[in-house]
C-alpha cells in the first residue's frame, strides 16, 4: 500500500498556543504522533488575538504575506506568521489579518457572544492556507482539517481549487468540533456571498439542505471530505458519517496505535490507484 509521506494540518487551535483546551492539546498529541511516523507534516493555524506573540517566538514571513483576499466583496490583507513548538521539529505557520484577529478573542466577544463575522473568520482562514501552501510549493498528499473553523477548507478544496497542481491529488480529512454558544449562532444573511469563491457557491451543498446555525459548518466540511477522523464517540457526528457515506475512525490519542496513518494511507493509496495508468506503447523519445 502507497503510504502518505506529506500530511498538511488546517487546525483550530493547537496546543501550547491555546491552553486549557482539550482539543487543541488532542491536536498536538495526534501531529507529533503522525511525525514520530515518520510523516513530513505542516500545520497552520488561525493568529487568535490571546495568542501573545512574543513569549512564542512569532515572527510575520514578509515573503509570504502581503496578498489581499477578498471575502464578500471586501479586501482584507493576509498576514502570515511562524513559530515553532519547542523540544519538537514542528513548525506552525499562523494565519493572521487585522480585521479577523487582532485583539479579538475565539469565537466569543468579551461579553460572551458569538461575532458576527465568525463565518468570514473561518473562509478567510481557508483561503489564507490555501494559498500560502501554494506560495510554498509544497504539495500534501493528506490534508487534515480539525475544528469548525477549518469546515471550509474541505468545501474550498474540492470545488474552488480541485485543479490545482498543490491539491490535485490531496485525500481531505475533516475532524468535527462543536464551539458551546457560538455553534448555535445563526448564519448571517450575507452567508451566500462569504463562501462564494470561484465555483464554489451555496448552491453547491444544496443537497444539505437549509444552513440555519454556525454549527452547520461541520456537515459542509463532513460532506466534503474524503473521510472523517472522529475524537470521541459522539452519536451525531458518527450518525452524520454513516449518512454520508463517508469512512471513519474514531481515535484517542493517548494511544498512539491508533492514530489515523491506516485512514490517511487508505485514502492515498486509493488517489495513487485512480491515477491514468501509462499506456505500455507510449513512445518516450523525442525525435
Amino acid at each position: 500500500m502507497e503510504k502518505a509521506k506529506k500530511i498538511l494540518y488546517i487546525s483550530q487551535e493547537v496546543e501550547p498556543y491555546i491552553a486549557d483546551s482539550e482539543f487543541a492539546t488532542l491536536n498536538r498529541n495526534l501531529i507529533q504522533g503522525v511525525q514520530e511516523y515518520g510523516r513530513e507534516v505542516r500545520i497552520f493555524m488561525p493568529k487568535w488575538g490571546p495568542i501573545n506573540e512574543r513569549r512564542n517566538q512569532l515572527h510575520e514571513v514578509i515573503r509570504l504575506s502581503g496578498m489581499n483576499l477578498i471575502i464578500d466583496d471586501t479586501d482584507h490583507q493576509l498576514i502570515i506568521k511562524v513559530a515553532s513548538i519547542l523540544a519538537t521539529r514542528l513548525q506552525i505557520y499562523f494565519i493572521d489579518n487585522d480585521d479577523y484577529m487582532k485583539n479579538r478573542l475565539f469565537f466569543l466577544n468579551k461579553d460572551g457572544r458569538p461575532y458576527k463575522d465568525n463565518v468570514e473568520r473561518a473562509m478567510f482562514f481557508a483561503r489564507g492556507t490555501l494559498e500560502t501552501v501554494k506560495k510554498l510549493r509544497w504539495v500534501p498528499e493528506v490534508i487534515h482539517c480539525t475544528g469548525i473553523m477549518s469546515a471550509l477548507a474541505p468545501y474550498l478544496l474540492k470545488l474552488a481549487y480541485y485543479d490545482e497542481p498543490s491539491f490535485r491529488e490531496s485525500r481531505i480529512i475533516f475532524t468535527p468540533t462543536c464551539v458551546s454558544e457560538a455553534e448555535n449562532a445563526v448564519l448571517p444573511r450575507n452567508f451566500a456571498g462569504v463562501v462564494r469563491y470561484r465555483e464554489a457557491n451555496r448552491d453547491a451543498v444544496a443537497t444539505l439542505g437549509k444552513m440555519e446555525s454556525f454549527s452547520d459548518l461541520n456537515r459542509i466540511g463532513m460532506y466534503m471530505s474524503d473521510g472523517v477522523v472522529l475524537t470521541e464517540h459522539d452519536e451525531q457526528f458518527e450518525r452524520m458519517a454513516k449518512e454520508m457515506g463517508k469512512p471513519y475512525v474514531v481515535i484517542d490519542v493517548k494511544d498512539v496505535s491508533k492514530i489515523p496513518v491506516g485512514l490517511y494511507d487508505q485514502l492515498w493509496h486509493e488517489a495513487v490507484m485512480k491515477r491514468p495508468k501509462k499506456d505500455d506503447d507510449d513512445d518516450d523519445f523525442l525525435f
